[in-house]
């Protein structure tokens, strides 16, 4: 008899326990914050200058050298959540160099030597613009467009993440790379110049870019 009293005992306080678990689990939920999906809703979206940004970086076999270029204006349009075509025009006389102390005299010479002829001309060429004229979605967007560097326009692609904010939409490009002797940037090329062992510049440099837009 006192071993039925004795498991009967066990069972009611096993049931209670669990009973109180679940009360417990079911209070968490009901307190527990509720995370909202952010929806990229459909239309034109205009870049915001202060916030988007194009960030650049060069190589040579003894080093490298980053920046960034500010973007001057820009829009994109979304039709049904995706990416659907966008126009941007970048601002060459906002050119940076962030590898070098911006006191450092070495700094204000490349930056000298980047808006000369020798590189993107900015005198003559104070802007440069893409128009995405394709965009391909699946389980990644791929963009397509014309890139135009000192007058001269080639045909691009390179990957990209469309992300919703509380105040509009980010557009992402990842790194990807640009060969700078299409758009007739020859300094210190090896394919033009011989002889320059190391002292060469690498045709390709690298790209990535986050445009913040609203509508």
């Amino acid at each position: 008899m006192k071993k039925l009293i004795l498991t009967a005992l066990v069972i009611g306080a096993s049931f209670t326990a669990c009973k109180n678990e679940k009360a417990k689990d079911n209070a968490d939920a009901a307190t527990a914050p509720v995370v909202e999906t952010q929806v990229v809703t459909d239309g034109v979206y205009t870049a915001d200058q202060a916030s988007s940004t194009l960030n650049w970086k060069g190589f040579k076999p003894t080093g490298t050298h980053n920046g960034t270029v500010a973007i001057k204006e820009g829009s994109f349009t979304i039709t049904e959540g995706k990416l659907a075509g966008g126009n941007f025009v970048l601002d060459m006389n906002t050119i940076t160099v962030l590898d070098i102390p911006a006191d450092d005299e070495n700094n204000g010479k490349l930056l000298g030597h980047l808006k000369s002829g020798d590189f993107f001309d900015v005198e003559n060429n104070a802007t440069s613009s893409f128009a995405i004229t394709s965009v391909t979605n699946g389980e990644s967007t791929t963009v397509k467009g014309d890139l135009t560097i000192k007058g001269i326009t080639k045909s691009i692609e390179f990957p990209v993440q469309l992300v919703a904010s509380e105040n509009g939409v980010e557009l992402n490009g990842a790194t990807f790379q640009i060969d700078r002797t299409d758009f007739d940037i020859k300094y210190k090329s090896n394919k033009f110049f011989d002889n320059l062992k190391d002292k060469f510049i690498n045709d390709e440099f690298e790209i990535s870019f986050s445009v913040k837009a609203t509508k």
